[in-house]
């Protein structure tokens, strides 16, 4: 039994942009103008940003034109460096990455939910586990249901952000804020790369797509096209949301504010401003979920399919032919997660591991280039622009990325490297006994 290709472009394009866009563009970019002294450093941060996580859908694009199988990332680790590479990626993502990320975003869901409702006293956590058994539901019935639940949200949050967008762009700024005590800056490209870091984190996630690379229609085309058309409406989009925040705010009161979102549509919407960002926010962070249960459980599902996961996994649902398993099992984790509310000391632990992955994979792509060189390849092959510079500098980033967050909390990243060192004896453990298995 195989996957059905329900994904066309404009599915796969909204896989991207859901799997990208979630709450942190509403706080984010208060930390990021923290770091930085004047507003047009603020946006040439987030365009630099955008450029990185260009050249990463572009290599990706690549990879998944060249392999295009469900697992995605897990299978470019797998292939180009060891199947223990490619184990440690799932298994960082089921204990930490992906569960961490859905109790946590849940949470952040029903805090919202709850403020948009008026009763913001009540415990978020019953609503959060709601919400991850009801789009787990989703998901379990079928891809093509979880496909159009967030297309109906991707859309909806993008409405929300152009809302903001068009009001600061159409409606006249507002008095300049009192001028602040001034900003220690560290030298420039120290600050400009500390500010990458929280921009690097806001533009990860167009890596989803290639998880569900055997349930969209012709992969070969529609997986490159919708991987750079996702990722820049979302470079478009981070840019134009931090213009509106500095024409609200200014660079001084962007940096001086928790709440940049409502902050600014206050400025522009007035008593209405925070209801409109807390169902903003609300709208946004269901569709992260349900994107969180579409994708990633594919790689469980191939590692199961490797002998490196309990057989069962592999095997899809008889009816709805989905990795059914594989979605209980990520969802009850998430749950418990969740319910413990020791998700985010554990998510911080490992978040560097992240961008470990994100390097590997692009430098996987070197690999792949020397035993699949383009001229042995199909005509029209997809291949990405500016190699071998652009992904280089790629790697390089995402190397700078895990420095900074190693030098910045070296116990939570010593945490996290053992998490991930507690994942080759699993490793070996499955590896043995799918070898003595007849």
């Amino acid at each position: 039994m195989s996957f059905r290709r329900e994904l066309g472009p404009f599915d796969a394009t909204m896989v991207v942009v859901g799997a990208i866009i979630g709450a942190g563009i509403f706080i984010n970019p208060s930390i990021v103008a923290s770091r930085l002294s004047t507003g047009g450093e603020v946006l040439a941060a987030w365009i630099a940003g955008g450029a990185v996580a260009l050249a990463g859908a572009f290599a990706y694009a690549e990879l998944g034109a060249v392999l295009p199988r469900v697992g995605g990332q897990y299978v470019y680790l797998r292939e180009a460096w060891h199947p223990l590479a490619g184990f440690l990626y799932g298994w960082a993502l089921l204990t930490t990455i992906e569960t961490g990320a859905i109790a946590a975003v849940a949470i952040t869901f029903a805090e919202y939910t709850l403020r948009l409702v008026g009763r913001p006293g009540v415990g978020p956590t019953p609503l959060a586990v709601a919400a991850i058994v009801v789009v787990s539901a989703v998901n379990y019935v079928g891809v093509k249901p979880g496909s159009r639940l967030l297309n109906i949200f991707v859309v909806l949050k993008v409405l929300a952000i152009g809302v903001l967008i068009a009001a600061a762009l159409l409606l006249p700024a507002s008095a300049p804020a009192p001028a602040e005590p001034a900003r220690t800056i560290a030298w420039f490209p120290i600050a400009f790369g500390s500010a990458l870091v929280p921009i690097l984190f806001a533009y990860g996630g167009w890596q989803n797509l290639n998880y569900v690379a055997e349930e969209v229609r012709d992969p070969r085309r529609n997986l490159p096209f919708s991987l750079l058309l996702g990722t820049s409406i979302v470079v478009l989009v981070y840019v134009l949301v931090n213009v509106a925040y500095l024409r609200a705010l200014g660079a001084d009161g962007l940096a001086a504010t928790l709440t940049p979102a409502a902050d600014a549509a206050g400025q522009f919407l007035g008593r209405f401003g925070d209801r409109f960002v807390a169902a903003a926010i609300a709208v946004s962070t269901f569709g992260f979920l349900d994107l969180a249960v579409l994708a990633p459980t594919r790689v469980y599902y191939a590692m199961a399919a490797d002998g490196l996961f309990p057989r069962a996994v592999a095997r899809l649902h008889p009816r709805f032919q989905t990795p059914s398993l594989a979605i209980v099992i990520q969802s009850t984790w998430a749950i418990a997660l969740a319910l413990t509310g020791t998700y985010g000391d554990l998510l911080d632990s490992v978040v560097f591991a992240d961008w470990i992955f994100f390097g590997s994979t692009v430098a996987a792509l070197f690999v792949f280039r020397t035993r699949m060189p383009l001229a042995s390849r199909p005509a029209g092959s997809f291949s990405t622009s500016g190699y071998p510079l652009a992904p280089a500098l790629f790697v390089i980033v995402a190397a700078g990325v895990v420095l900074s967050v190693i030098i910045g909390s070296p116990g939570r990243a010593a945490v996290g490297a053992l998490v991930l060192a507690a994942g080759v004896p699993v490793y070996h453990w499955f590896a043995r006994a799918d070898h003595r298995t007849p």
